[in-house]
């Protein structure tokens, strides 16, 4: 397989028992991504239970208690791989008070898979993972209408469900949503098409997974690069050389680019674009590199380049932002953050808590605390300014994670609005 296959992330998500880790048991295993130990082992595991095939929701609840509760606590996250392109599969848990667990999975995925039961149709929790979903900004949505066979495979019972589901997604300006109907069960409209959905002209899962256009989901037309490490090498070869290694978030840069540099306002151009392997001319996002630049600037970790002609972020030190709150530990609003945004880390207070939203209903509530899972639209005072983006224009610029200070532990992750 090429190394340049293009790589797609996706979670699943979905109320308890609508077949989460049934559904990528069955992918992984249609498609031969198993090797013959583990499905030895599950099969004893199955048997031991009393049931006559293989339970393939084991691939995938790794937990002991998981395994236990016959539920999913934590996010699973398999490998697998077909000609067309890699995977990087997360099984989120979909009790509510997980909720931090499918953020943090959402927040880098390019699709995320919602199940729905036939029998069930859409449920509250249904509701709050596509809220989820659109809060951290998955491009791309589709709806797996799940355990078909429990209802005699009715066509009528799919469109009714469809029907209900687009117009909750519309009110959350969700629109491209892909619906399939299936039994991972049975393996109907999975990895094949089955004998049992003839009435539905769609590709099977895997292969609208293997075609689904992510090139544009990343921001091309910005050019973002925060700066990680200034590389200065102390050997006489190269004892003049002066280069800012990161990676380029979003955009592409090109030698001789005029670029300004965050939060400080001063321009240059780019003289050299150095890779582990030589030079380019050209970079795109999301390579790894080092420029060198025209002029001696101060130049630090933290620091942006940008391009001078076109789009530069905003440079604030008061923003709002939605959060998703993570720690166990309540937010104390006495205290000092840290926040870090790309490669700056600065301190940082909660001047406001504007409203908590209900995940199940998604009302507004007025709140002055946060707890573990809560997610709230709140507005921040920064010591140093940060170079921002709108979430929903650049997910790298635009988020960010809170970080206590006394523990370092990651206490909530934010999303500027």
């Amino acid at each position: 397989m090429s190394n340049t296959t293009q790589l797609l992330r996706f979670i699943t998500a979905g109320s308890v028992d609508d077949g989460k880790s049934t559904l990528i048991g069955r992918l992984l295993h249609d498609s031969k991504s198993i090797f013959e130990d583990q499905l030895s082992a599950i099969s004893r595991t199955s048997e031991k239970r009393g049931m006559t095939a293989v339970d393939l929701s084991l691939l995938t609840d790794g937990l002991q208690a998981e395994r236990e509760q016959g539920i999913t606590i934590d996010v699973a996250y398999r490998y697998f791989a077909t000609p067309k392109r890699k995977f990087i599969i997360g099984d989120t848990p979909g009790h509510e008070q997980y909720t931090r667990n499918m953020v943090t999975a959402a927040s880098t995925a390019n699709l995320v898979v919602i199940l729905i039961d036939a029998r069930k149709g859409v449920l509250t929790q249904t509701r709050r993972h596509t809220y989820l979903a659109s809060l951290v900004g998955v491009p791309h949505i589709v709806l797996a209408v799940n355990k078909m066979d429990m209802v005699e495979y009715s066509e009528d019972t799919f469109n009714a469900i469809v029907a209900e589901y687009r117009a909750f997604a519309a009110q959350l300006g969700i629109h491209d949503v892909t619906c399939i109907p299936m039994s991972a069960l049975n393996g109907d409209m999975v990895v094949e098409h089955g004998d049992n959905l003839g009435w539905y002209k769609g590709a099977p899962l895997l292969d609208f997974l293997e075609n689904a256009v992510i090139d544009y989901d990343v921001n091309t037309a910005d050019f973002r690069y925060p700066v990680q490490w200034v590389c200065r090498p102390q050997t006489q070869e190269y004892h003049d050389f002066r280069g800012y290694m990161g990676r380029i978030e979003s955009g592409e840069i090109a030698v001789g680019d005029e670029i300004t540099v965050l939060p400080s306002g001063r321009t240059s151009k780019v003289k050299e674009i150095v890779t582990y392997d030589g030079k380019l001319q050209r970079a795109f996002a999301p390579q790894s590199v080092t420029l060198t630049l025209e002029d001696e600037i101060d130049i630090s970790r933290g620091d942006m380049f940008v391009k001078s002609s076109a789009n530069p972020p905003k440079v604030e030190k008061e923003f709002e932002a939605m959060l998703c709150w993570l720690s166990e530990a309540p937010l104390d609003r006495n205290r000092k953050y840290i926040i870090k945004h790309t490669t700056r880390m600065v301190k940082s207070l909660f001047s406001r808590l504007e409203y908590r939203v209900d995940v199940n209903t998604l009302a507004h509530h007025e709140t002055d605390k946060l707890n573990m899972n809560d997610i709230a639209r709140v507005a921040m005072k920064v010591q140093q300014p940060l170079a921002l983006d709108h979430y929903s224009k650049n997910r790298s610029t635009g988020s960010f994670i809170v970080i206590d200070e006394a523990t370092n532990n990651t206490v909530a992750a934010g999303m500027i609005a």
